[in-house]
């Protein structure tokens, strides 16, 4: 079993969404036995953890999974332990959600994954 440090990107959204585009990424410790299980694994770590509730205004807040953005090949730590987490605040949500599937595709597709650039 080898270890990854997965980057998982989600959009974060309250209300009907008027406010500056938010995204929290979230570094991820995954255990699997090649790049592709675990891509695969931080995959469906994201999308088991989108959630939905409401604030202490009583506003929706929405957080949803849009991607995988990075992975990396560590050695052995605790499967699924966060590691790192940061809101993004882009006056461009579209771009920034491309640039993070983009990212998953060369992850998905290459094993030079490695050279990924840190945002």
């Amino acid at each position: 079993m080898n270890w990854y440090l997965s980057k998982i990107v989600f959009r974060i959204i309250c209300g009907e969404g008027a406010h500056t585009p938010q995204f929290d990424e979230q570094l991820r410790l995954i255990a699997a036995k090649d790049e592709c299980e675990a891509f695969e694994k931080a995959t469906a770590t994201g999308l088991r953890e989108q959630d939905d509730f409401y604030n202490h205004e009583q506003q929706l807040v929405q957080w949803k999974f849009i991607n995988v953005a990075e992975l990396y090949k560590l050695s052995g730590l605790l499967d699924g332990a966060e590691m790192y987490s940061r809101i993004q605040e882009t006056d461009d949500p579209e771009g920034y959600i491309d640039l993070v599937h983009r990212r998953a595709d060369h992850i998905r597709c290459s094993s030079t994954h490695k050279m990924l650039k840190l945002l």
